[in-house]
């Protein structure tokens, strides 16, 4: 008998965001533990548009809005979801790779999330180029899926990146200060979290004082 799969944690992101960043890359280590992850999109952009705060919810989307308009972070974030979708086609590994690899270009490398960084990223992940250029020419449907995916994060109710989604459906952000790529250091990280997010305490905010850094262990 086959045993059933993992249970994935969703993980929502924007690659705006450093602290979303150094989540997936936890994520990532912990995936070479053994642990489940899918990798899911949240627009900042969109999240924060005026219109929405206003509305309670999302009337202007990031997914409606032509390529090449509106602030550098609409027009970069856009460009790069849509080839993330792309770059998913190829696979959940290839998928991965990318995000990680883009995400490095911009936050680690500090490039400008263009698309140098994107096509960059795509060679540096090991992609087939020429089936992810063919890929990137379907923008409607790419569109859809991304479409799909910011509709899901606003029934959640996501609002920051990095957020993570566990098989239970409990759900929250969690900003991380610091990176790590050392597996025992995430694996603490990760069930820190967990710990908090199901405390009976109910913990929702904890926000260190700007004058009182952490203190060093």
């Amino acid at each position: 008998m086959t045993a059933a799969p993992a249970a994935s944690t969703d993980v929502f992101f924007d690659f705006l965001c450093p602290y979303a960043w150094r989540g997936i890359e936890l994520a990532a280590v912990l995936r070479a533990q053994g642990h489940t992850f899918r990798l899911r999109h949240f627009s900042l952009v969109q999240g924060n548009h005026a219109d929405n705060t206003a509305a309670g919810g999302p009337v202007w989307w990031l997914t409606d809005q032509p390529l090449g308009e509106g602030s550098p972070y609409q027009q970069n974030s856009l460009a790069a979801f849509l080839a993330a979708h792309a770059a998913a086609q190829q696979g959940e590994e290839l998928h991965w790779a990318f995000t990680l690899a883009l995400y490095r270009a911009v936050h680690e490398h500090k490039k400008t999330l263009d698309e140098a960084a994107i096509a960059e990223a795509a060679q540096t992940a090991g992609l087939d180029l020429e089936a992810f250029t063919a890929a990137r020419t379907d923008e409607a449907g790419l569109r859809a899926s991304l479409r799909a995916e910011l509709a899901e994060a606003a029934e959640i109710g996501v609002f920051g990146t990095p957020t993570f989604v566990l098989p239970d459906g409990s759900a929250a952000y969690y900003r991380f200060e610091n990176l790590t790529r050392d597996p025992d250091t995430a694996l603490v990280w990760w069930n820190l979290y967990g710990e908090v997010l199901r405390s009976g305490a109910g913990i929702a905010t904890i926000k260190r004082a700007k004058n009182r850094p952490a203190q060093k262990a």
